[in-house]
């Protein structure tokens, strides 16, 4: 098999392109700006649905589904964020086709316009707040802790598969709660469950963060994000957490009965990660050769292949390897055994190896004598001769495939380490993004103009104000005006 994949170190964007489409993750549709997510592409994002749904309900969150479609009055109610989304909308005028008169097909019957306009949802902001006015009576009502799997529409004039599409694939958070201080920790609380997730399964080490005023999510007064560093040094946002105040529920008038018999506002919070993260899982780990999958997310763990040349070979060999799986799906490990025999071992191994299979396991006759097989490792592309009677096959393959995920994480890790530079002048600045990339940790003066001034220049932006960031007196990079801290830049996604 040819996998025919570009270089990274000469075209990143159409080596990502290619590898996206010949990995059999998605492919353009016909509809322009959307993307089939194919079964092995999907199966991946099923993986992460699972984990990241099974730590929402461990953190007390429910899930439900509201309407695709948002009155357009709805998405008046709250100022900041309709200037946010109005330029991304999608809206449906009319309810209903007809054949035209000259037989030319199809047509809008202008006869059935909708008396209010419907926007595709870019967001569930304001249809769901809409709903919670019918929910939320008493402080009893509260916290309610509800979650959202589904797609949403941002008519999008630049796409890319994965990582901006017009209709994508997410999770939104809406939760809606008693006191300021109870939707700030669950603002917090859901930004660490998404670093959490992209360091422990995805091995992608993140930055946490705040974002700047001028970046923050449309409608809300505070939002965190977990920001990280791709291979050709361009940042990614992964997830971001808003802290909605009182802002949506003042929208909609969404008050609450409290204990004292007072009657107040509830404050909230959104939350959501969405099909951006394959292409981060994409751009992070994977090389020439094609994906390179953490095992925690792979949906083939192990692949076993039969190296024979006659049938009676064939079927000691698939005995052995059906010995093999039993003894891996014990231990939760997903494994397949490719006995096609319409392709060469050669071809199966380069497949497998573009897909980004973390452990390929190969039995020809001569292991069947020796009681041996090989073993070969996706991420380092090394390969071992393993004893099967040297140790336990499951307690081995698990023992890999933990050391795989460490790896992984560690080597991204590595690498962000390296391209994170602290600069301290305009030049030094300058300097840094042309020819190294990465994340630039530098002096800012806090003012929107400085922020836009430097984006304009450079395409650079503030990623984020690291959460962890120590407070310190200093001069912006740019201006020379007073700075209390350091944030950090980089050209993103």
């Amino acid at each position: 098999m040819s996998k025919g994949l570009p270089k990274r170190s000469e075209d990143y964007s159409l080596w990502y392109n290619e590898l996206v489409k010949k990995a059999d993750l998605a492919e353009n549709s016909a509809v322009r700006g959307c993307m089939v997510i194919k079964p092995y592409g999907y199966s991946i994002w099923e993986k992460m649905q699972a984990e990241l749904d099974r730590m929402f309900k461990e953190t007390g969150h429910s899930n439900a589904y509201f309407p695709l479609f948002i009155p357009k009055s709805f998405l008046s109610k709250e100022a900041s964020h309709v200037e946010g989304f109005a330029k991304e909308c999608a809206v449906v005028t009319h309810y209903r086709l007809k054949n035209a008169e000259d037989g030319s097909g199809v047509i809008v019957d202008p006869e059935a316009k909708l008396e209010e306009e419907l926007i595709v949802r870019p967001t569930s902001e304001t249809v769901i707040w809409s709903t919670y006015k019918n929910w939320i009576q008493s402080y009893r009502d509260l916290p309610l802790l509800v979650n959202q799997w589904a797609n949403v529409v941002r008519w999008e004039m630049r796409t890319r598969l994965f990582l901006r599409t017009t209709e994508f694939l997410w999770q939104e958070g809406h939760t809606a709660h008693a006191t300021k201080k109870e939707a700030e920790a669950e603002t917090l609380q859901m930004m660490n469950v998404y670093a959490q997730f992209a360091e422990d399964f995805m091995a992608l080490p993140v930055v946490r963060g705040r974002k700047t005023e001028s970046e923050r999510f449309a409608g809300a007064d505070d939002t965190l994000c977990i920001e990280a560093m791709m291979q050709d040094g361009k940042a990614l946002q992964a997830g971001t957490s808003h802290y909605l105040g009182q802002n949506f529920a003042k929208a909609f008038d969404v008050k609450f009965a409290t204990k004292e018999g007072g009657l107040e506002y509830v404050w909230g919070t959104s939350w959501g990660v969405s099909t951006r993260l394959m292409g981060a899982l994409i751009m992070a780990h994977s090389d020439d050769n094609g994906l390179v999958l953490p095992p925690k997310l792979a949906p083939i763990q192990v692949v076993i292949i039969p190296i024979y040349r006659k049938d009676e070979e064939f079927d000691a060999i698939s005995e052995k390897a059906n010995e093999l799986m039993a003894e891996l799906r014990k231990v939760g490990v997903s494994v397949k055994y490719d006995n096609r025999d319409t392709h060469k071992p050669g071809f199966k191994f380069a497949e497998h190896e573009l897909k980004g299979v973390p452990l390929r396991i190969a039995i020809g006759p001569r292991d069947l004598e020796n009681g041996t097989i090989e073993i070969a490792r996706r991420d380092t592309l090394t390969k071992e001769q393993f004893e099967l009677a040297s140790q336990p096959i499951a307690e081995k393959i698990a023992d890999m495939l933990e050391e795989i995920q460490t790896s992984i994480y560690s080597k991204a890790f590595d690498f962000r380490t390296e391209m994170t530079t602290e600069v301290n002048s305009w030049d030094e600045f300058k300097s840094v993004l042309e020819e190294k990339t990465g994340f630039l940790s530098a002096h800012w003066d806090g003012t929107a103009e400085t922020e836009e001034k430097i984006k304009d220049l450079t395409k650079a932006t503030i990623r984020c104000i690291p959460l962890d960031r120590k407070e310190e007196d200093g001069v912006c990079v740019f201006s020379g005006k007073p700075s209390k801290g350091r944030v950090l830049f980089a050209k993103a996604y």
